[in-house]
């Protein structure tokens, strides 16, 4: 999916049974050492527990157009660890309709 500026804004690549995630690197979600997705039950839970153990919250959990609850922790090494827990399934065309939303109200 391509952002409103051209970057790519999210591409997967499937690896036997996994996805890769990748996105260019943009001012809100600049490039760092290491970023990774994973996709857990309970986001919300994972989160609290990251800021427990010393994560740094980037992000905190929030419902996201495109059907995930997600947030973000840094490490102490500074990389990025993306959270989702996934809440809701939608069509190609809805998923667009609610990007150009999101998108026009930044």
């Amino acid at each position: 999916m391509a952002g409103p500026d051209g970057r790519i804004g999210h591409a997967e690549l499937r690896i036997g049974d996994s996805v890769v995630m990748l996105a260019d690197a943009c001012p809100e979600f600049p490039a760092t050492r290491a970023g990774l997705h994973l996709y857990l039950a309970d986001v919300d839970a994972v989160y609290e527990r990251a800021l427990r153990v010393g994560g740094v919250s980037l992000q905190p959990p929030s419902d996201k157009f495109y059907g995930d609850r997600s947030a973000t922790v840094a490490d102490p090494a500074g990389n990025w660890w993306s959270i989702s827990t996934h809440i809701e399934d939608m069509s190609d065309e809805e998923m667009q309709r609610r990007a150009a939303e999101a998108f026009q109200q930044k």
